[in-house]
């Protein structure tokens, strides 16, 4: 029962009458008693909560948007001690002063309960906005009542009422302003002031488009800053909210702004000079004086812009330098990097380096852990390695200090390597290397291979960019549209090694009649639409061949075609593509009706029993229906993983596996057929259309767009 009392209006009568034998409860604060028993315990102001907040007052009393329940846990005669429960009634008081000053004051008595429950007072809803209240809690029982919550070393609960939203904060920016300027922003921190319009304003919720989203804490004065990464060009749009005490949050303020491609490399190097230099010139910085044991005119990382890179012999002569820091600061955020294919991986082999009197600020290169060799990125004490240098094989490689989060990161071939290390950076103010590190003695750890583009910057650079620096076009090694085979010959379209078409092989042509007593008549058609026909297989010895291999199966390479089943019900795996050597296949994609499904498998010897590694696609039969699937394989040798397409879609799982078993294969690219234990078998029933094989790694999107790449 809910009692209420007005002061300095009309009144209203407030007593709570407690439905008890011989208790009665007057005006509050008024306790009568009957004789003998024991009166309850006073509540504990620790026992007490607003809403679920802890009993505060003062600058600790919590805010409210919605007007909260009070829990309170009371004590009867036996203080809760174990099997002294006893039955008690709660009796809450709260009071705040109303409009016009006026002092307001409500009441209610629960039910009896055992005092090992909680006891709850959910408040009327007409507090007024703003209010602050104030509440107590005595337990009573039929002895008697106990003291207030709020007496003796007690003291009142109290809270702030508010629904009051405050106003929209204001944002500004001077490193990105909100105007029509583009500034030069990917992998530049920027930072964002915020500023409140109200005096309860304790935190800010933000977002930005296509960004992270997050919460920062107000400071005393109510203002507060936002940093932000961008990660890439474009317009961008920061929403923030401010938030008071109360967590009522303000109408968004859009902050609009406009960030073009990140600022240039601090210094950048090419080495690309002619034969004969004593001296790299310099994309940007300071041209880089080449020791005696540098040759220019190397060959170059396949797929790159580059046209030649420089060679290193190791020796105390094979270095570069422009005899000056390129990193001016370490202690700030940068970023060092560049194409490398090392002669050697033995010991420890530098690439990038920047003196610090006799040592070195940080080195980027290879090293040995637990007895093999490791790239790797040192910064102070700190050192993060990663991936596997391979004598011959190009890589790209960069080493980074965010010296926001204090923590060095290495990437290979454009995806991280490693874990991050938290780092301490030394100063060093020396000169920058390249092919060498400095130590107590002199140069040493001298890098024996070629580099090429080497680039220091002084900002992040963010994921996307150093994807896009390590990446290597894919070059297209053949593109067979089996329209036509003169001679049992199809071509390739570029002039490169034909198809040889063997027993069991024709092409279909759409001008072609057939016959009328063939089932397939009339409803067969080209399974591509870059071309007017496809080449038909029969299951038994139909196939078609190169006389050598297309595809350097140990390297990156991706191989895609497009295929149509005759047969419903396959009884016996069919192999559409492959390329192998005497033994075993190194990779083939074939129908495996066991399990319904698309398989690539890859083996990892040239040996009869390798083991193999096998992505699957479970997908129905074609029984010669429609225009059948594109099976496309793509084998990255720089990260060591194959990766598996149906119809242009790889599954997030299972459609990617490691591989570091890739081997050299000797014999042609087959269709149609594939490498048994008994020889040459797994012939294909169907149709197959618009082959093609790329020397590298064709991305998602392009294989999304064949045949029309």
């Amino acid at each position: 029962m809910v009692g209420r009392t007005g002061h300095g209006r009309a009144r209203r009568a407030a007593a709570v009458a407690v439905i008890a034998a011989g208790t009665v409860l007057a005006t509050p604060g008024t306790v009568l008693a009957a004789p003998g028993g024991l009166q309850p315990k006073q509540p504990l102001v620790a026992d007490l909560a607003t809403g679920g907040a802890p009993c505060a007052s003062g600058a600790e009393r919590p805010h409210a948007r919605s007007v909260p329940q009070l829990t309170a846990r009371l004590y009867g005669p036996g203080g809760g001690q174990p099997g002294q429960v006893s039955s008690v009634r709660g009796e809450f008081e709260a009071w705040w002063q109303g409009e016009g000053g006026a002092g307001e004051r409500v009441t209610m008595t629960t039910t009896t309960k055992p005092d090992t429950t909680p006891f709850t007072w959910q408040l009327p809803g007409e507090i007024p906005d703003g209010a602050v209240v104030s509440w107590r809690v005595r337990a009573v029982n039929d002895a008697g009542a106990s003291a207030w919550s709020s007496e003796g070393a007690g003291a009142p609960c109290e809270f702030v009422y508010d629904r009051t939203a405050p106003d929209a904060p204001v944002v500004t920016s001077s490193d990105y302003p909100d105007d029509d300027t583009w500034t030069p922003g990917v992998g530049v921190r920027g930072t964002f002031h915020v500023t409140a319009q109200a005096d309860d304003v304790v935190a800010y919720s933000y977002s930005f488009i296509g960004g992270p989203a997050g919460t920062v804490q107000a400071g005393a004065d109510g203002s507060a800053e936002i940093r932000f990464l961008p990660q890439s060009a474009g317009v961008q749009t920061l929403a923030v909210q401010a938030q008071d005490r109360a967590g009522n949050r303000s109408s968004s303020t859009a902050y609009t702004f406009r960030i073009s491609s990140g600022p240039a490399p601090v210094a950048q190097w090419k080495l690309t000079d002619a034969a004969g230099s004593r001296s790299a010139a310099a994309e940007t910085g300071t041209a880089a004086r080449a020791g005696a044991g540098v040759t220019f005119g190397a060959p170059v990382p396949s797929g790159t812009p580059l046209t030649s890179t420089a060679s290193l012999d190791g020796s105390g002569h094979g270095f570069l330098t422009p005899g000056a820091p390129v990193v001016t600061d370490t202690a700030k955020t940068f970023a060092v990097g560049g194409w490398v294919r090392p002669g050697r991986v033995d010991g420890t082999r530098t690439v990038l380096s920047q003196d610090a009197g006799t040592a070195r600020a940080f080195t980027l290169g290879l090293t040995q852990v637990a007895g093999g060799p490791k790239w790797s990125f040192s910064v102070g004490g700190a050192r993060v390695t990663g991936g596997l240098p391979e004598t011959g094989a190009w890589a790209y490689v960069l080493g980074q200090y965010d010296a926001e989060s204090g923590t060095a990161r290495l990437y290979v071939n454009g995806r991280a390597a490693g874990e991050e290390a938290a780092a301490v950076p030394a100063a060093g103010e020396g000169a920058f290397q390249i092919g060498r590190a400095r130590g107590a003695q002199g140069y040493r750890d001298r890098w024996q291979g070629e580099i090429g583009d080497v680039r220091a910057y002084d900002r992040i650079v963010v994921a996307s960019e150093v994807k896009d620096l390590a990446t290597r076009a894919a070059r297209r090694l053949g593109h067979w549209a089996l329209d036509t085979a003169p001679d049992g010959l199809a071509p390739e379209e570029g002039g490169g090694a034909p198809l040889k078409l063997g027993p069991g092989a024709s092409l279909y042509r759409l001008d072609d009649p057939c016959d009328p007593l063939d089932l397939e008549c009339g409803w067969d058609f080209p399974l591509e639409m870059d071309g007017d026909g496809h080449l038909r297989l029969d299951g038994v010895l139909g196939h078609a061949a190169t006389d050598a291999p297309v595809v350097d199966t140990s390297g990156s390479f991706t191989v895609s075609a497009r295929v149509r089943l005759t047969d419903d019900e396959p009884t016996t795996p069919m192999t559409v593509i492959s390329q192998g050597g005497e033994h075993g296949d190194a990779f083939k994609v074939r129908f495996d009706p066991e399990n319904s499904s698309w398989d690539l498998v890859m083996s990892h010897a040239d040996e009869p029993g390798a083991p193999q590694t096998v992505l699957r696609r479970i997908e129905a039969p074609d029984g010669n229906q429609g225009i059948g699937h594109r099976l496309t394989v793509v084998h990255d040798a720089s990260v060591k993983q194959v990766s598996f397409y149906l119809d242009g879609v790889k599954y997030d799982e299972g459609g990617t596996a490691g591989f570091a078993s890739a081997w050299k294969s000797t014999g042609g690219l087959q269709l149609g057929r594939g490498r048994t234990a008994d020889g040459w078998g797994e012939y294909l029933h169907g149709a197959v259309d618009s082959v093609f094989a790329y020397e590298g790694v064709l991305s998602a999107q392009d294989i999304n767009q064949l045949p029309w790449l």
